[in-house]
């Protein structure tokens, strides 16, 4: 048999007679896994994983009800994800009616949108009431009723792992327990209130809106947070 050579000899080998030519080895390739990704096309399923947050404010005597419905992306694979799909607020409260439910289904379509969505979170929290905001238990501030729908969303996000805890380390929380213990001492603050986990005469903190600011060494630190005008 006699085969025509197209390309440059390397090399060759010397075949004996009683030696079977040897077949190249086929090397079966894994089929590509195909990631399903968010999108807005995306049918909704069945069934959806949701979680519901119950929100009760000063501004009415009654509660708001933020639900959020997460759908389960590649489930059982490595590529395995949760993500945020739609949102609900139901309330007894008729005065924002109109507001939150264009609000629901504006949240909703970013959520379906697919891709980052977190951006929603400081959106939400930066809107501020012209009336005034109201502190919430243990001393946080809300600037706004939507503000708090904001913070519902945040917490949602943690929950999922889409937002990351940015807590404080050991050594902060040392540092801090230091300078607590300290300035409870200097003002002979007696025991807080159980409204608030911060002594007695904190400040505001610009940075986390929770009032726990203290004035040590001459410097404003957060006892929440950690910010310090010192660095």
């Amino acid at each position: 048999m006699v085969k025509k050579i197209g390309h440059k000899i390397v090399g060759y080998e010397v075949l004996k007679e009683d030696q079977a030519p040897v077949e190249p080895a086929v090397v079966e390739q894994e089929p590509e896994e195909k990631v399903v990704q968010l999108h807005e096309k995306l049918k909704r399923p069945e069934m959806l994983l949701g979680s519901t947050y119950k929100v009760k404010t000063p501004l009415s005597e009654h509660a708001l009800y933020i639900t959020i419905n997460d759908v389960v992306l590649n489930p059982g694979t490595k590529h395995e994800l949760r993500r945020p799909f739609e949102i609900f607020i139901n309330s007894k409260n008729m005065d924002h009616f109109q507001w939150i439910v264009a609000l629901t289904r504006i949240i909703s379509a970013v959520f379906r949108k697919g891709g980052d969505v977190t951006f929603l979170v400081e959106e939400l929290r930066s809107v501020f009431d012209p009336r005034g905001g109201y502190f919430k238990k243990g001393g946080r501030y809300m600037p706004s009723l939507v503000a708090e729908i904001g913070d519902a969303i945040e917490c949602h996000l943690r929950m999922i792992g889409m937002l990351q805890d940015d807590g404080l380390d050991e050594h902060q929380k040392k540092v801090l327990a230091e300078k607590r213990a300290r300035f409870e001492s200097a003002v002979e603050s007696t025991k807080p209130a159980e409204s608030s986990e911060f002594p007695d005469g904190a400040q505001l903190c610009i940075k986390c809106n929770t009032k726990a600011a203290i004035q040590m060494d001459g410097c404003l630190t957060c006892l929440n947070c950690g910010e310090s005008k010192c660095g």
